[in-house]
């Protein structure tokens, strides 16, 4: 009883969308809460028939009296069959290894995305704002801009490659 209301309390879109699982992890998943949907729907299918058999209801119906002690022969007869469950327990415990071992990797890869945006967002929070930067703050962050001056300078060239095409010529002449 008490499983039954752990599994109603478990709020499983919201585990997919919070947790960031895999989509492999998310597809096993539901195809194991189908299966186990599945399996608890059958157990009370079959729970709810009866299980005894009325032979005497049926030997007043019938003429045939040994058909009807054929079929109680056979179901005095009948053993039930005993299945070994421990190769099924085995690949849910491997299910559950793989399982565990997808989710310690996304947590740890979680966590490393998570220090980088930190990182990220210190960094902008911690920028000058466009308006404040200057020419040597812009040299300093980017050298190879200042050594294209420089080059550009020297051959004598003053217009800069691709301005024209972009911004257009505003020259009167």
């Amino acid at each position: 009883m008490a499983s039954k209301t752990a599994v109603a309390a478990v709020d499983f879109t919201r585990i997919y969308s919070t947790l960031g699982l895999g989509k492999e992890t998310i597809a096993a998943l539901q195809a194991f809460r189908k299966r186990h949907s599945d399996a608890q729907r059958l157990q009370a299918q079959y729970a709810s028939q009866p299980s005894a058999v009325d032979l005497a209801h049926y030997r007043s119906i019938l003429k045939n009296k040994a058909i009807v002690d054929d079929a109680e022969k056979l179901l005095n007869d009948f053993k039930v069959v005993t299945y070994d469950v421990n190769t099924h327990i085995k690949a849910i415990e491997a299910f559950e290894t793989k399982a565990v071992e997808k989710a310690t990797a996304t947590a740890a890869q979680i966590d490393v995305e998570l220090k980088e945006l930190q990182t990220t967002l210190a960094n902008i929070e911690e920028a000058r704002p466009f308006e404040d930067l200057t020419v040597e703050d812009v040299g300093n962050a980017h050298p190879r801009i200042l050594e294209a001056v420089e080059t550009m300078v020297q051959k004598g060239k003053w217009t800069v490659p691709g301005y024209k095409e972009k911004f257009g010529d505003l020259s009167l002449m």
